[in-house]
This record gives structure tokens, C-alpha cells and sequence, in this order.
């Protein structure tokens, strides 16, 4: 049995134990993208947890679908994710920036340039979208070329190169959670006809270009992918058709040889252990809502190597301390995960041990 506090390698580096902060969209960049002035310090508060995965960032002004999320394609970002990766290194952890493009799931009033919304197919999601002006229903998107596709593809290796550029150890691929990568996988949002569209290998196709693309930018020590098998969000249909799919993308990116494969799971067993085996490498996984006696389960029992903790890393800074000598969390407060750039229910969660 593995202890999840035992020491950890991944590729080149060190970790202190087997878990990791999950990545949590914190909308407090500033309105050109670049990362919130509290950024860094929200961050290094929470280096404890050894390997950090930032908040969803999107690669180009396409990727953005909601208010105040960063970016990294430009200067501006660079240097603020710079003074982001310098603080958490500083405080000894390590830093992956998700890459996020949200695809279908925006709206023209939350991006730079105020376009319709992209997608492998002009399917709307169904949902609505906090904007400036309120919620408003998100609109139909425009299906993306197949140029278009390919220099969505090239976008991501260059946010990629960027991120490493800014300090940060590596990048996640966000193919989870409705965006854009699970568009292209999920056969009721993508009803493309040609290379990207169809047949289980085409479908699987951007998201394997995406990572294949990055791996040649920054190498595959630096590059890992997130997944959701059959999570239902976004408008995003899978059940269990999708099973063989996943099954196929855990034996493509072991090929690769990716960093790591992370996992959101919503209960599917079976399938995790299949992606597990065909996997092989390094496996996070992320059970939303995981209670406290859970924690360390899935690595003592060889499920997963590593995993991720959302909203108990977020409303303890001092999380790791807190768990290994059994002292009480601090409770999330959900009215503030998206509150627009200030201290509160951001840096202010208190720590046990106040410096």
C-alpha cells in the first residue's frame, strides 16, 4: 500500500507527497488577462500542496468565455504569471498552468473582440453566462474550419511556450468539463465531416494534435492533459458511449509520454482501472467533493498515483498541515470563489498557524 504522504517524482521533479491542488477558476485577472495582483500571494499560500495547477488560461482571445479569467498568449501575461511561478517557487511547490479554451461555453460580451463563440460544430450549449450585462443565454457558435482548427491547435503550443517562458514547470491540457477538447470528443457536440469529426479516432484526433503540439514546444516532461469521462456539463451528452474513446486517449497519450493524465471521476470504476492499465504513466485523480476521510484512498489503493483536491485546498491554505494532524478546515465560501478581484474569500482564509 502507498502512503499519500510518501515523496513523489514526477518526470524532473520532486514532490513532497501524493496530492495536488486541483485547477479552480478564481475570475480575478485584470481585464487585459494578465493575473490579478493577488495572484502570486493566493498561490504561494497554498505551495504546501507540492504540485499546483493553476485556474483555467486561455491560450488565445478566442479560448475566454468568462469575466475576468487569464490568459497567457501575450507579454502582459508573461510577466504576470512570471511574478505568479516565482512566488510558489519561492515557497517551494510547483507550478502547471491549465490551458483552457472554453470553445462554445462563451459569450461575445466576456471576450476582447466580442465575436461569436467557436466550436468543432455550430451547436449551442443550452446554458446561460454571467456577463457584464447579466445572465444571458450563451449563443450558437460558429463551427471552425479546418484551418481554423489547425491554428487553434498551433495556439496552444504557443500558450504553451509562453507558460514556460513565465516560470511555470509545465502545462494541463483542459479537456474536461464541457470545453472545447470534450466538444471535439463528444459525438452531440461535434458533427464535423472531415479529419476532426466521425469516427472514434477522428473524434479523439484534436485533443491527441493539441498534446502532440505541445510535447514538440516545450517537451513531454512539461505537458499533461485533464479529462472527464462521461461528466455531463456544458451541454455535453456522453454517458458510456464514450468509454472506447477514453480508453484510446489513455493508450495514445502514453505513447506520447506525457507528464501526466488527470482524471475528474464521476464514478465509472471500471473505466478508470481500464485508463489506469492502458495508461500506464503517471495518474492524478479527482473525485469532486471527496470528504476528508477520503483523502489518500485512491493512492493506498494503487487507483491513482496522485490526487487532486479542489474547494478543501482553496479554503485552506494550510491544507497539508491541517490533514496530517487532524485539526478542522476552514469552510469554502461559494458566494466568493468568483467575486471579481478582491481579498475576500481569496487570500484571507485564515491558516492554523498564523505567521
Amino acid at each position: 500500500m502507498t502512503y499519500v504522504w510518501s515523496t513523489f517524482k514526477l518526470g524532473n521533479l520532486q514532490l513532497p507527497h501524493r496530492l495536488a491542488m486541483a485547477p479552480m477558476t478564481r475570475s480575478r485577472a485584470k481585464p487585459d488577462g494578465t493575473p490579478g495582483d493577488l495572484a502570486p500571494e493566493y498561490y504561494a499560500q497554498r505551495a504546501t500542496m507540492g504540485l499546483l495547477i493553476t485556474e483555467g488560461t486561455q491560450p488565445s482571445e478566442d479560448g475566454q468565455g468568462y469575466l475576468a479569467t487569464p490568459g497567457i498568449y501575450n507579454d502582459n501575461h508573461v510577466a504576470g504569471w512570471r511574478k505568479v511561478a516565482d512566488a510558489v517557487h519561492e515557497t517551494g511547490g510547483r507550478l502547471f498552468i491549465q490551458l483552457m479554451h472554453v470553445g462554445r461555453r462563451s459569450h461575445p460580451e466576456n471576450t476582447p473582440h466580442h465575436r461569436q463563440p467557436v466550436a468543432p460544430s455550430a451547436i449551442a450549449s443550452g446554458e446561460n453566462m454571467f456577463t457584464v450585462k447579466g445572465m444571458l443565454p450563451v449563443p450558437e457558435p460558429r463551427e471552425l474550419t479546418t484551418a481554423e482548427v489547425r491554428q487553434t491547435i498551433a495556439d496552444f503550443a504557443n500558450a504553451a511556450k509562453r507558460a514556460i517562458e513565465a516560470g511555470a514547470d509545465g502545462v494541463e491540457v483542459h479537456g474536461a468539463n464541457g470545453y472545447l477538447v470534450h466538444q471535439f470528443l463528444a459525438p452531440n457536440a461535434n458533427k464535423r465531416t472531415d479529419e476532426f469529426g466521425g469516427s472514434l479516432e477522428n473524434r479523439a484526433r484534436f485533443a491527441i494534435e493539441v498534446v502532440q503540439a505541445i510535447v514538440g514546444a516545450v517537451g513531454a516532461e512539461k505537458t499533461a492533459i485533464r479529462l472527464s469521462p462521461g461528466l455531463p456539463t456544458g451541454g455535453i451528452a456522453e454517458g458510456n458511449e464514450n468509454d472506447d474513446l477514453y480508453r484510446y486517449l489513455a493508450a495514445e497519450f502514453h505513447k506520447i509520454g506525457v507528464a501526466y493524465l488527470h482524471i475528474l471521476h464521476i464514478g465509472n470504476e471500471a473505466l478508470l482501472a481500464d485508463i489506469r492499465e492502458a495508461f500506464g504513466g503517471v495518474l492524478i485523480v479527482n473525485r469532486p467533493g471527496r470528504p476528508r476521510e477520503q483523502v489518500g484512498a485512491d493512492v493506498a489503493a494503487g487507483v491513482a498515483d496522485m490526487e487532486a483536491l479542489g474547494a478543501m485546498a482553496l479554503a485552506n491554505p494550510d491544507l497539508v498541515t491541517r490533514l496530517k494532524e487532524g485539526a478542522p478546515l476552514n469552510e469554502p465560501r461559494p458566494a466568493l470563489f468568483y467575486a471579481g478581484g478582491g481579498a475576500e474569500g481569496y487570500i484571507d482564509y485564515p491558516a492554523l498557524y498564523p505567521a
